[in-house]
């Protein structure tokens, strides 16, 4: 009975959470000169990562690879599909930011990295199995180390953002809402994927599965909740830059990290997952840098919500 109780409660401390985690972190690039763009992609991203390196550290000591490669995959295209879908409905999505077209070009380059990893004999890679190994999962967190390179750099050539409507609060103050949110958010995640592992398990369903759908949106409902936030108080650059961020460091930070405690070795059915998901990728990568608008629509958010739903319909199809 507990479990369901914090079930329940962990929808409203992700709520809370995200709110402080938003308002703080946006307080701080005000007044110390950080960009919005930058604070999405490092600070917000990561934390709101965190359910996901958490389950996925667990997942790795317990050898559980189709949960770890099914959380990280579920939980990237559901941020794509999903949380950008049922954003860009509250407020279109129009991304003005170099920066931000860099990191998505890089969450296609990581989506590629993972595919080739898992798929080294069909490439004709010699002496590889079909797994991502400790060197390759060293590989995948020095991909993470050069994109933080990149976004410090951006730090340092980028110029405050004077966001409209964002209170300054103290310097304390906003780094103990950022602490308070992230706890919140982590807990609230946690919570709520204990309680969905417990529905999941009554039904007896494979270690895949529960990672592509109910684990997969649990740990993803902490950036769901900071995006939708972040739209409504129309704050763009951290509600896309949270999702692109989170994707990037889901891969080479997450998966890295998982594969040096125990190689993932994933089942072949996955593939099909990763190559979904390299497709909505490239997708919003299409509709930001190669439309004169670079933004997304209602219209293509709606659209992004049928695909996920069509995605459920398959999965649920597949077992």
């Amino acid at each position: 009975m507990l479990d369901y109780i914090l079930f329940v409660l962990g929808f409203y401390f992700l709520a809370r959470g995200a709110g402080l985690l938003v308002d703080g972190s946006a307080s701080l690039a005000k007044r110390f000169g950080v960009s919005d763009v930058v604070i999405g992609l490092t600070i917000v991203a990561f934390g709101t990562s965190a359910p996901e390196f958490v389950v996925n550290i667990i997942s790795s000591v317990k050898g559980s690879s189709d949960l770890v490669l099914g959380d990280i995959i579920g939980s990237n295209i559901s941020n794509i599909l999903l949380i950008l879908g049922a954003t860009a409905m509250i407020y279109p999505l129009r991304v003005k930011k170099a920066a931000v077209w860099k990191e998505m070009q890089l969450s296609v380059v990581a989506v590629i990295a993972v595919i080739v990893m898992i798929n080294d004999s069909f490439f004709g890679l010699a002496n590889h199995e079909n797994m991502i190994t400790r060197t390759e999962g060293i590989i995948l967190i020095l991909f993470f180390v050069l994109f933080m390179y990149f976004m410090f750099s951006a730090f340092r050539s980028g110029g405050a953002e004077n966001v409209e409507g964002t209170p300054a609060y103290r310097p304390l103050k906003a780094s103990m809402m950022v602490f308070v949110g992230l706890v919140g958010l982590v807990l609230g995640g946690k919570w709520i994927v204990d309680g969905a592992l417990l529905i999941a398990s009554n039904f007896g369903v494979s270690e895949g599965f529960v990672g592509l759908t109910l684990l997969a949106l649990g740990t993803s409902l902490p950036e769901l909740a900071t995006s939708f936030v972040a739209a409504y108080k129309k704050n763009v650059d951290i509600a896309v830059g949270n999702i692109v961020g989170s994707n990037i460091f889901n891969i080479f930070g997450v998966l890295g990290v998982s594969a040096i405690i125990n190689p993932v070795t994933p089942d072949f059915s996955l593939n099909s997952d990763l190559v979904l998901l390299l497709i909505v990728t490239f997708m919003i990568l299409s509709l930001v840098l190669y439309r004169d608008e670079h933004n997304i629509s209602r219209k293509q958010g709606l659209s992004f919500l049928f695909i996920y739903v069509l995605y459920l319909v398959f999965l649920f199809w597949r077992g």
